[in-house]
């Protein structure tokens, strides 16, 4: 007797069953509406961060009102006399990127018959950033000495105005006065002139940044 009642036990009721479907359906649009509010506040969230980290557009840097106007030039070369040639060539690679740096070339921009010390701080105090080129002729020119030093007098601690390029010169022979500054070993022209670009571009990214945020 107790087989055959095992055989005929009685289903679940209908009001179970329909308990159970209610639960599970009613826990799926729980799910899909936090799957929703976590889709929803995702975009927000990853539009928070595409703002913080996305950088200053060519058209910022480049805008009328941009604080890269505020002074004369963007890129000061500081290099010796018989350097020239490979300066020039930087100085070309440069003004035809599509920022159009401006650069400052002292044989080609000093006023003549102004005084050198002269033209030389305001080259300077001109400039966004300084390129100096560091080979064995910028070591024995004391004229590149004393324009290094205006420069750090400038800007001692501001990140990526002060761009030593090492060529030729061994690492011993580094002045120590850019001892806390990271420089660029010129092996390859082409790359170490594409580095050189790019530390200006992040200089006056973070210029022009700076500035739309006190404006805000």
């Amino acid at each position: 007797g107790w087989f055959r009642r095992l055989l005929h036990k009685p289903k679940p009721s209908s009001v179970e069953s329909s308990l159970n479907t209610s639960h599970s359906s009613s826990s799926s649009p729980s799910s899909s509406s936090s799957s929703a509010k976590s889709s929803s506040s995702s975009p927000s969230m990853s539009l928070t961060r595409s703002i913080r980290s996305s950088p200053v557009s060519l058209s910022d840097i480049n805008a009328s009102g941009s604080a890269r106007w505020a002074k004369s030039y963007d890129v000061c070369i500081c290099h010796s006399e018989v350097d020239l040639e490979l300066v020039e060539e930087l100085v070309s690679y440069l003004e035809s990127q599509p920022e159009s740096f401006r650069c400052f070339l002292q044989l080609r921009d000093a006023a003549p018959g102004s005084a050198m010390v002269t033209e030389l701080c305001d080259a300077v105090q001109n400039s966004h950033c300084w390129v100096m080129l560091i080979t064995p002729g910028f070591l024995r020119d004391p004229w590149c000495k004393y324009q290094m030093h205006q420069a750090l007098a400038e800007a001692p601690m501001a990140n990526g105005r002060t761009i030593p390029v090492l060529k030729d010169v061994d690492r011993k022979e580094y002045p120590k006065e850019l001892r806390n500054l990271y420089y660029i070993y010129m092996a390859l022209k082409e790359n170490s002139f594409r580095q050189i670009r790019d530390t200006v571009v992040r200089y006056l990214q973070e210029l022009c940044r700076s500035s739309l945020s006190r404006t805000e």
